[in-house]
């Protein structure tokens, strides 16, 4: 894997926490981040596509066995009994 280095503006106390977090998942900080940006991208990717195949799913839709016709009258179906 080709890699590439970045140069990253943090807030001090920011960059100080992640380092502490790193040492404790004894990690580097390069490894901690780019971990973190790998679940993050991975997440983002995951969701667009099962939004995608539940959105070609709806419009699919499903065969209830109806052939498109509705047996049943509303007055029917809301009666009590």
């Amino acid at each position: 894997m080709d890699r590439q280095n970045v140069t990253l503006s943090l807030p001090k106390s920011l960059l100080k926490k992640a380092k502490t977090l790193a040492i404790t998942k004894n990690k580097s900080l390069s490894e901690l981040l780019r971990e973190t940006l790998e679940e993050k991208v991975s997440k983002e990717t995951g969701y667009r596509k099962a939004r995608k195949r539940q959105i070609a799913f709806m419009e699919k839709g499903i065969d209830l066995g109806t052939q498109g016709k509705i047996t049943i009258a509303r007055e029917e179906l809301h009666e009590r009994r």
